[in-house]
């Protein structure tokens, strides 16, 4: 009876993961407490699973990552675009090599958000679409993450079940035997055909042609007629029912940047707004005021020249999500006016105010100068510009490279396990203040974190009631009588399709205990089948939200969900056709 409510919980937990109304961690911790309150997961054991090794780990490592960003050695790496050419082969070929060499040994969304701008601002100056070159760099990322132990959660995860089945862990470069090969064949893949295979669409050559936002802003002056006159800034939007958008206003010459909705309007007030054709008639029509003519009252304003735009996407941990401007009251909280919002393949200027930011989401933000890039960093959002690249001094680069080098090599000589020993390398980091006190909290990826303590003793739960060895069981009647390669194959595919749909990690917890059970059921070693799941669990390849890094770039790169596949499909199967043999080459059965 136990495991038939276990895969009913781990069904409705599927369901609700590919849904994505809730937050993949949310769920997680529903379907823990709903085993905890039906008595499978004993209330004592209910958290333990935030103790786990991999939990310690995978936070460690985001802090290490961190540590290792802010020293200024990835930015090193990322110089050598200077070096590229404009050859279009030559840029994906290169940004995809130095996004996966960074993944491999700090989180994949870390790196692909420190080569990001410097891609878009490559693609732009040689105008190319950055199409072309982000989602590229995005699968660079999730491969590079298969050649270390702590290129991404699913090796740590990985790791872990192979302690408790064989006493010892995969070690810090076990998976670079089928990893490494398996990166190296991706990027030339990616590089010399799959780019191609891409919609060719239209790339944009600045900043300002994403949005073309310039021909929906207008000036209109307040009359002794007009029926604003003595109105408050926040009535305006009540008068007519048309959105319009008040960005500022020019009073005697001097801009006034997202005043109050308390300030009354005056005669001869010069109005900012923010609309189109039909909704700035509709408002001239309702108030009274009048348009200035083709002169730009706000580009002459005293001020005028402290108000900048910036492009920005919103990252996985970033505050804003499942908010609007509205809840967050972004205009008086943050002094930033939002102009539009790029969503997958479609652009949203009407009603934005009301509209719930999410992961991915590409917005032009309008503040000042000496301000914004402060909020856009508070916002934990990603500016989609070209940046001064902040090279560390030449002591930081090398002592982050010590510290790291050396946790690794405790680890590598089995001086320390590697929760202690990564551990261990980020309060280095601290304590040398390479890693600011207040970067702590911020950079761990909690919900990730939250996922993995959760789901651990969920899958302790499918294991130990059955579930496990049922499920196996079924995939052994589909694969009956085929040879070891067949199911080890099958097994990469079955976690790929998971892997696509929902979390990784959580699909690497679900996995594990099947391919265990699998590979003892066939009297095989365990180690080819891990090995197997692990590459399944980086290979998320076919849609956008199978992986944070592909969800980071739909937005800036402008996809569909349908255009993952068209790259994503042929790089899964040869991952599945030239990973199978290499798993069972350097991990025999």
């Amino acid at each position: 009876m136990d495991h038939i409510i276990v895969f009913i919980t781990l069904g409705a937990a599927l369901i609700l993961f590919i849904w994505g109304r809730w937050r993949h961690d949310v769920v997680a911790l529903l379907a823990l407490l709903f085993l905890v309150i039906w008595g499978i997961v004993p209330s004592d054991k209910a958290f333990t699973g935030f103790a786990h090794p991999a939990v310690i780990t995978v936070a460690a490592v985001l802090l290490i990552g961190r540590g290792l960003e802010l020293s200024g050695l990835v930015d090193l790496l990322a110089r050598t675009m200077k070096k590229a050419g404009k050859n279009l082969y030559v840029q994906i070929s290169v940004l995809s090599l130095i996004t996966a060499l960074a993944s491999a040994f700090m989180n994949n969304v870390g790196a692909l958000a420190i080569l990001m701008p410097v891609a878009i601002h490559v693609a732009r100056k040689n105008g190319h679409p950055p199409s072309a070159i982000l989602m590229p760099i995005a699968f660079a990322s999730l491969l590079g993450g298969m050649i270390t132990l702590i290129g991404t959660p699913p090796n740590i995860i990985i790791a872990t079940f192979r302690a408790d089945y064989y006493e010892e862990a995969f070690g810090m470069f076990d998976f670079a035997p089928v990893g490494l090969p398996l990166t190296i064949i991706g990027i030339l893949f990616i590089a010399l055909l799959g780019w191609k295979l891409l919609p060719k669409r239209k790339g944009q050559t600045s900043d300002s042609d994403l949005f073309e936002i310039d021909s929906y802003i207008t000036e209109v002056r307040v009359t002794k007629d007009s029926k604003i006159r003595g109105k408050t800034c926040g009535e305006i939007n009540t008068i007519t029912e048309e959105e319009v958008m008040l960005l500022g206003l020019v009073r005697q010459k001097k801009r006034i940047h997202t005043p109050s909705k308390d300030e009354p309007l005056k005669t001869n007030d010069i109005l900012i707004l923010e609309t189109d054709a039909d909704g700035l008639k509709t408002f001239i029509d309702k108030t009274g005021v009048k348009l200035v003519g083709n002169r730009k009252f706000r580009k002459d304003a005293e001020g005028s020249d402290e108000i900048v735009l910036r492009e920005v996407v919103v990252m996985p941990d970033s505050p804003l999500i499942g908010n609007t401007a509205v809840t967050l009251n972004m205009r008086t909280r943050y002094g930033i006016n939002l102009l539009a919002i790029a969503r997958h393949d479609r652009k949203i200027r009407k009603r934005m105010d009301h509209v719930r930011f999410a992961n991915g989401d590409v917005l032009l933000l309008q503040g000042r100068s000496v301000t914004i890039d402060d909020v856009i960093t508070s916002l934990r959002c990603l500016p989609l510009v070209a940046r001064d690249l902040t090279i560390g001094k030449p002591r930081k680069v090398v002592f982050a490279l010590a510290i790291f080098l050396i946790a690794i090599a405790t680890v590598i000589f089995g001086m320390l396990p590697v929760q202690i020993a990564f551990a261990a390398g980020a309060v280095a980091m601290v304590l040398t203040g390479l890693l600011p006190l207040r970067d702590i909290y911020q950079h761990i990826d909690w919900p990730v974190i939250v996922l993995l303590g959760a789901m651990i003793p969920v899958g302790v739960a499918f294991e130990t009631t059955g579930g496990a060895d049922l499920l196996a069981g079924q995939i052994l009647i589909l694969g009956d009588s085929y040879p070891v390669w067949f199911m080890v194959g099958l097994v990469m595919v079955i976690t790929m399709f998971l892997s696509d749909l929902i979390n990784n990690a959580a699909t690497i917890v679900l996995m594990a205990p099947i391919g265990i059970t699998i590979a003892g059921a066939m009297g095989i070693s365990a180690d080819p089948m891990l090995m197997a799941i692990a590459v399944g669990g980086s290979s998320a390849f076919l849609t956008p939200i199978g992986h944070q890094s592909n969800t980071l770039v739909m937005g800036p790169g402008g996809y569909k969900f349908s255009d993952y596949w068209r790259m994503g499909l042929p790089l899964e199967i040869i991952i599945v056709l030239i990973g199978t043999p290499l798993i069972l080459f350097f991990w025999p059965a």
